[in-house]
């Protein structure tokens, strides 16, 4: 393996790597605006130059590899003007949009210029204009004055999506990005391009002018979208620290996580965090269509299932539960209904969601992101259909349906029809719907974007995810409301807490054996890909 100094000190890398790579294992920070771990290498913007000992002139420390021997440096007085250079010139035409700029407060611009810059411009000429504010998608706006042409969004569009919408345009000092003519930049992954931008070229609509992003708190989390279960960041406004003030969530940015989606994530995903505080969110219990008190709807709860055991027995109850819960909600149902009471008509499987759209970068077809964990969890068990045809029957007294939305292979009046069949029906969902309007009980159940735990993706990955707000209303994690039921019923349930609960499931299900909540870190374990590699080894 190669041995490189870097501004006096050793590393020991592997062959074929460059020198923007041995710094990061050191810990090290080499200014660059092209260079993104994700795509190719162009060399265009040579803000990463470096000092090589021995090299007759510097070099661009994203292009160049590490030999044997090789001497850098980093922060030498050649390097420090060379940079401030590259800053003039880039600087030379570029907009004095700060204040009104989007980027403005996670800017590489702006940043760079502050660390490395210089103060007494030499260039005297009018800057030249360009295209300001274009739409050229329904998700991104382009501004052309403040592109740097480090090309890293027509690289994007080139190898990651290979839709091709975007382009440098003319030559020299007229050099423009611009859609290629004739096309609008709308495939699945648009919204990266705002992400990967290190300036406000490409800004994201959904954002533009909403909140100064130092006004923003990050939350690590998973995308509950689809199966994929991209690793996500949560980011709150702090201004509005109470739902009664507006909307919380910002917007969601996706997490780089190697073994799960990399540096990106699907607008579908990206955009969903407008469910969580949309208008049809459930607030408040509610008994046969009127607000309750929590103590009141669980005491209606108790009182219907000891009735319906009573007369009919625990095989007369269905749960239906689609996989949006998280693997300690599964755990916390198992543990009280199927364990507690014997209930036997538990489903977790839904028809698919012909909605589900798979690609060979990111999206999965299965829109329920805990499918897995489900599946390992709860095991075999009944179908939606099937329940929901066993109520059309008349021989479900009660049912309860909790969780997300879930695919019903029949339409909402049949849906309606079946279910007056039933002697009671539970709803402990997190949105209004037709379960909810024809439900006697409703119980308002927190989102994942308010709860603390883990879900499993399509390979078996295991994520945490993370509260990024409180509650909306009087809305309870899923964990809190089957606890207390459970105590009601004097059962012994799950822990109401994530971490307890995961490290419980973790001792009694095979395939979460050994793995422990904390242990999981920011990034997840995939304990299939443990055991293939302890196979091979």
């Amino acid at each position: 393996m190669p041995k490189i100094t870097i501004d006096g000190r050793e590393i020991d890398v592997a062959a074929g790597t460059t020198i923007i790579q041995a710094a990061e294992k050191l810990g090290m920070f080499v200014p660059h605006y092209c260079y993104h771990p994700g795509l190719s290498i162009a060399g265009s913007c040579r803000m990463c130059l470096v000092e090589v000992e021995k090299a007759p002139k510097l070099q661009i420390a994203c292009y160049t590899f590490v030999t044997d021997g090789m001497v850098v440096h980093t922060t030498t007085d050649q390097v420090k003007v060379a940079r401030q250079a590259i800053l003039e010139f880039l600087l030379a035409n570029h907009p004095l949009d700060c204040p009104v700029c989007d980027q403005a407060g996670e800017c590489k611009l702006q940043e760079f210029y502050m660390q490395f810059g210089r103060y007494d411009s030499t260039y005297l000429e009018d800057k030249l204009k360009k295209h300001k504010a274009i739409p050229v998608g329904p998700n991104i706006i382009l501004d052309s004055e403040r592109c740097i042409l480090c090309s890293r969004c027509t690289r994007f569009v080139d190898e990651i999506t290979h839709t091709h919408e975007l382009g440098i345009f003319n030559r020299g000092h007229y050099s423009e990005l611009l859609p290629t003519e004739g096309m609008t930049v709308n495939n699945a992954y648009s919204g990266c391009l705002a992400d990967i931008c290190p300036v406000g070229a490409l800004t994201d609509r959904d954002f533009r002018f909403k909140v100064r992003v130092w006004y923003l708190s990050k939350t690590e989390s998973v995308c509950h979208g689809c199966a994929r279960g991209c690793s996500i960041e949560i980011h709150t406004n702090r201004r509005r620290p109470h739902h009664n003030q507006g909307k919380l969530i910002a917007r969601y940015k996706p997490r780089h996580n190697q073994d799960v989606n990399g540096y990106w994530m699907c607008d579908a995903g990206r955009y969903s965090y407008k469910q969580i505080e949309s208008d049809d969110r459930l607030t408040e219990p509610m008994l046969d269509g009127k607000p309750a008190t929590w103590t009141d709807a669980l005491g209606r709860l108790d009182a219907e299932i000891n009735r319906v055991v009573a007369a009919h027995g625990a095989k007369s109850i269905a749960v239906i539960a689609p996989p949006t819960l998280s693997n300690e909600d599964f755990w916390a149902l198992k543990r009280l209904f199927r364990d507690g009471m014997k209930v036997e008509s538990i489903a977790h499987r839904c028809p698919p969601d012909p909605a589900g759209v798979e690609d060979e970068l990111l999206r999965k077809a299965d829109l329920y992101p805990n499918s897995f964990g489900a599946e390992r969890i709860i095991g075999s068990s009944s179908t939606s259909e099937a329940i929901l045809e066993s109520c059309n029957h008349g021989s479900m007294k009660l049912l309860i349906v909790i969780g997300g939305p879930f695919v019903m292979s029949m339409s909402e009046s049949q849906f309606a029809a079946a279910i007056k069949k039933i002697e009671c029906v539970v709803a402990i969902r997190t949105h209004r719907s037709v379960v909810t309007d024809t439900s006697q009980i409703v119980l308002p159940m927190a989102t994942y974007a308010e709860t603390d735990g883990t879900v499993t993706n399509f390979t078996g990955h295991v994520q945490r995810f993370w509260a990024a707000i409180e509650p909306i209303g009087e809305s309870r994690p899923l964990l809190s409301i089957l606890s207390d039921l459970a105590a009601r019923l004097e059962i012994a349930g799950a822990p109401r807490e994530a971490e307890p609960c995961f490290n419980e499931l973790a001792q009694s299900v095979e395939y979460f054996r050994g793995l422990s909540y904390r242990g999981l870190g920011r990034t997840g374990v995939n304990p299939s890909a443990k055991k293939a590699e302890s196979a091979v080894a």
